[in-house]
């Protein structure tokens, strides 16, 4: 048995079972004992952003952290954006860098790099590996690391390392420190503060309160004391539907978002952050809540959040009130859009046939803004989206949240520009005979920094910008693409067109694109 042996072994008896990997010369050990495994499913991404965004979308479903097996520094370099996305969603994960042997490092080898300062703004683990007896030790604090924080962790795995003899063990699962409980005396200040505030108050969740019971019961604090509900900006995954709480999002539109937050004078956030622009603008706050607007911080990531909410509601007297916000279901009978093609009739779409238990990869951008709010009623789904604003996360996403749940449609809204940055993702849904069906929105165009480049003040764009911010010399052939990877695909240009395509890739399994020409 050598380091890689007991590498693969400490991931399985934690219950790590897949690996997402573009492994290179320095992994080739790990690659052989992951062929030793049966019970480790390997799925192969052509970019290492696949890899990462895969393992990002995998945990989001699956409640538990991916592994994956990247080359060298160069190699995870390539990684870091969907990591950087990760970290943003408080996604568990469990990179596995290989480097040269530790011996090797002193020549100073091409792919030499300092692997830790990369890796270290994108993980809120990093762990060099010393030596094969210390492989088990690494993996398994990683494992715990990354639920317990939670988060994307690194581990730098040496070639020696991993070829290097170990003695056989018996080992047993990593144990996880439990969640940190909220102070009941934070809990009963807070509940008065609600109390006193009433409708000029509000709730803000991300993360574990974003499911289906915790949401009800902030709702019935809600309903108790007359406060508001949001989720923040950017969330890893929200239960969603008719039934659940229809609880909005914070706009990502500056002025937007300054004009739903301007009357709040209290703000309590459960696991989210102070509401803040995505950018700064001239003249604009950076805060998106008022100056005196007083803030209480009553959870973090980390935190039990579904038990801070019960405790909240408990101090209120709320467990048993009707929760506010519950969405109804979406006519049964409403006209599906027709003519000519959208980003607005796209989303109207796919929200009325969108089937029961589906899961939504949203990366749309701005073509997709008036989505999140047409699914508030469908039928009940899973949302789970860009996060950290590094774009070329939406294809990946739905390979991982695939791979978690094979039983599930997936459903990915793709904006054209960012899916261009991990296209590869659509090879690996051919592969893996993944159950998605990515919508692209072709408008040919970065139409998000059209808009960021009149919030700064332009208003006319040159030949130069136009080059720099459009897609159309020459324009994107996301059918031939996508037919050139495996994934069978249609193009759009009419509302019904898109409906009878959608239709067809709803009813049959495994991966479809559609070209929305809008």
């Amino acid at each position: 048995m050598n380091g890689a042996d007991r590498l693969c072994d400490t991931l399985l008896v934690n219950d790590v079972d897949v690996c997402f990997a573009n492994p290179g010369t320095s992994e080739m050990h790990f690659v052989a004992a992951l062929d030793r495994k049966p019970q480790m499913r390997c799925v192969l991404g052509l970019f290492e952003g696949v890899v990462t965004g895969a393992a990002d979308g995998y945990a989001r479903m699956a409640d538990k952290p991916a592994a994956t097996l990247l080359h060298c520094g160069p190699g995870m370099a390539n990684a870091l954006a969907n990591m950087h996305n990760a970290r943003r969603a408080w996604t568990p994960m469990i990179n596995v860098v290989g480097d040269h042997a530790t011996y090797h490092l002193q020549h100073d080898a091409p792919l030499t790099s300092d692997i830790e300062s990369l890796a270290r703004p994108m993980s809120q683990f990093v762990r060099r590996i010393a030596s094969p007896e210390d492989v088990g030790p690494a993996i398994g604090e990683a494992y715990a690391a990354s639920l317990s924080l939670p988060g994307v962790t690194t581990v730098i795995l040496p070639a020696d390392c991993a070829w290097g003899s170990v003695e056989p063990a018996e080992l047993t699962r990593t144990p996880v420190p439990a969640p940190r409980q909220v102070d009941a005396a934070q809990i009963r200040a807070v509940a008065g503060l609600l109390r006193k505030h009433g409708s000029r108050a509000a709730i803000m969740l991300t993360g574990s309160a974003l499911r289906e019971g915790p949401m009800a019961m902030a709702a019935r604090v809600c309903a108790a004391t007359g406060a508001q509900i949001f989720a923040q900006m950017s969330n890893g995954r929200i239960e969603r539907g008719a039934g659940r709480v229809a609880i909005p999002k914070v706009f990502y539109p500056i002025d937007m978002a300054l004009q739903q937050l301007k009357d709040i004078d209290l703000l309590v956030l459960i696991g989210a952050q102070v509401p803040v622009g995505f950018f700064a603008y001239p003249g604009k706050p950076g805060r998106l809540v008022h100056e005196n607007c007083q803030v209480e911080q009553l959870a973090v990531p980390g935190d039990d959040l579904p038990g801070t909410i019960e405790a909240l509601a408990e101090e209120l007297s709320a467990r048993a009130t009707p929760p506010a916000f519950i969405a109804t279901p979406q006519a049964a009978d409403g006209a599906l859009p027709t003519g000519t093609l959208d980003a607005d009739k796209v989303c109207a779409i796919v929200a009325r046939l969108l089937p029961e238990n589906a899961i939504i990869c949203d990366e749309s951008v701005s073509s997709g803004r008036s989505f999140y709010f047409d699914c508030h009623g469908a039928p009940q789904h899973d949302y789970i989206q860009l996060t950290g604003g590094a774009i070329g996360e939406g294809i990946p996403l739905a390979v991982g949240a695939a791979v978690a749940c094979p039983d599930r449609k997936v459903i990915g809204m793709q904006a054209d520009g960012s899916g261009m940055y991990t296209v590869q993702g659509l090879w690996t849904q051919a592969r893996e005979n993944l159950d998605v069906v990515t919508v692209v929105f072709a408008n040919r165009t970065y139409a998000i920094l059209h808009g960021e480049m009149r919030n700064v003040g332009v208003n006319d764009f040159g030949r130069n910008a136009k080059l720099m911010l459009n897609l159309d010399e020459p324009a994107l052939d996301w059918v031939s693409m996508a037919k050139g990877m495996g994934v069978e695909a249609g193009r759009a240009t009419t509302a019904e067109e898109f409906t009878k395509l959608f239709k067809g890739a709803l009813s049959r399994k495994g991966p479809f694109l559609i070209e929305a020409v809008i």
